[in-house]
């Protein structure tokens, strides 16, 4: 049990927040559209500080601030900064790079900053020259989504589902309570924290479908509503910092490790997808078919199918990924398509009658730990391949694929995404089409810090090690 008080802590930071939310515009964020909205807001309200916020090869959020009086330098020529101390960014004998504040992301943080009122921003990165960054992770989204067009399409539309756990410290999984899956409160501690979180993720424009308890004791769920695939990547990686920093003034420590708890169900990131024509049409979406699903979403699932490998070491990017990767934990490991089959690394949700623009597909393997831009890239590209091949999906699985023996599966050709980090680098080392999503520079630089990430683990002696080898 948590320490007395802590529901106390909890409901006084939940009050002092949403007497600073009532003092903002609205509940549900910001719409401002123009550098010139951005600088009337700062000035009519009194911002005190602009975070500009960007992400690294890894999916960390990076972030500096500047002062109202160089916001407008910033929309006209950029904030330079020293791209080779960035993961994954510039070597450093051309390390020079520009962040340059995307007016339509601006959002208020919505708690107090040092007694004042903080906006944040997302950036571009650019070359001196003024060019795009090529390996800015943004950029690589959005070279992706350009393809839509020329095929048809308007939109890609996701809605992630991303589990994490509170735990009383950092750097000790203790769990706050044995709460189960849909459980309550008193018996759910977490309930109180993550209706604070709802409240601050919606205060900045991201809206929440709903939360729950998840299976494993102290896990948690918060469930973005679906949006268009850089305005989610953007929402994810503020939806993560929020997580953290709402459970960091609760006194709680929050995260989305895959596996931090042995014996015990890890941490995903089920992601729903549906491409559009329009605003209105979904593309997944046909009414004669048996399962509701028109070509094109069959040949995306093919897509994604024939491609799961090489994208596992990109939406499973660490060494714990694969603790979570394994049978019995309701984690999917099987590269199959399913309907209500949910041992299926890919899933259709039940179709609804009426409710068309809701037909998806669900990607189950992923974890919230990716870089969301980087993920959402290969996903799109992985379908969009399927589509350009004319790939023919495999017949829906109806059977418990964890119950199938290895001869089963390999007679009925059902592969399994990569057993580790080092199979996962291994696939990805040659893989063209994942060179050609992140580009030459960004692939290269990924096997490099991952091949590293590999050696640490390797060459790590474990409490484990040494309780089997100590007696040899």
């Amino acid at each position: 049990m948590v320490q007395d008080g802590f529901l106390y802590y909890v409901e006084t930071f939940r009050d002092d927040m949403e007497d600073y939310v009532e003092e903002m515009d609205s509940r549900m964020g910001l719409s401002l559209t123009t550098p010139e909205d951005v600088l009337k807001y700062v000035e009519e309200y009194g911002v005190s500080s602009i975070r500009l916020w960007f992400t690294d090869m890894l999916g960390f959020l990076k972030s500096f601030s500047i002062t109202p009086k160089e916001l407008k330098g910033a929309f006209g020529e950029g904030m330079g900064f020293d791209g080779s101390s960035i993961e994954g960014y510039q070597r450093i004998q051309e390390s020079d790079m520009v962040a340059v504040p995307i007016a339509t992301t601006a959002q208020v943080l919505p708690f107090r900053s040092g007694g004042s009122r903080t906006i944040r921003m997302f950036a571009d990165i650019q070359t001196p020259d003024g060019n795009p960054y090529a390996s800015h992770p943004r950029v690589v989204l959005q070279r992706q989504l350009a393809r839509l067009k020329d095929r048809g399409f308007e939109h890609m539309y996701l809605g992630p589902e991303p589990e994490f756990f509170y735990f009383k410290e950092e750097k000790d999984p203790q769990i706050l309570d044995q709460a189960g899956y849909f459980d309550i409160n008193p018996v759910d501690i977490g309930d109180d924290i993550r209706e604070v979180t709802v409240f601050a993720l919606e205060a900045m424009g991201i809206p929440v479908e709903y939360h729950h308890a998840e299976v494993a004791p102290s896990q948690h769920e918060i469930d973005i509503r679906y949006q268009a695939a850089l305005r989610m990547a953007d929402s994810l990686q503020t939806y993560k910092y929020v997580v953290k920093e709402i459970a960091r003034r609760c006194g709680v420590y929050a995260t989305f490790m895959p596996k931090p708890l042995e014996g015990e169900n890890g941490s995903g990131m089920h992601t729903h997808l549906s491409l559009f024509k329009d605003d209105a049409t979904n593309a997944f979406f046909d009414k004669d078919d048996e399962h509701h699903l028109s070509q094109t979403a069959k040949q995306f699932i093919a897509g994604v199918l024939a491609h799961a490998r090489e994208m596992a070491l990109v939406t499973n990017q660490w060494h714990n990924s694969y603790k979570r990767l394994v049978p019995g934990y309701e984690a999917p490991v099987y590269i199959a398509w399913a309907e209500a089959n949910r041992s299926a690394s890919v899933r259709i949700p039940l179709y609804k009658p009426g409710n068309e623009v809701a037909t998806r597909m669900e990607l189950r393997f992923p974890d919230a730990t990716c870089n969301p831009y980087f993920a959402f890239a290969t996903m799109l590209a992985a379908g969009l391949d399927g589509l350009d091949k004319g790939l023919t999906a495999p017949d829906p699985m109806t059977v418990d694929l964890y119950g199938l023996t290895p001869m089963e599966r390999d007679e009925m050709g059902i592969s399994s995404l990569p057993h580790d980090l080092f199979e996962a680098v291994r696939v990805a080392e040659k893989s063209e089409f994942l060179e050609g999503v992140l580009g030459r520079d960004v692939h290269r630089k990924l096997l490099e810090t991952k091949w590293s990430e590999i050696d640490s683990f390797r060459l790590h002696v474990s409490a484990l090690d040494l309780e089997k080898h100590l007696v040899l």
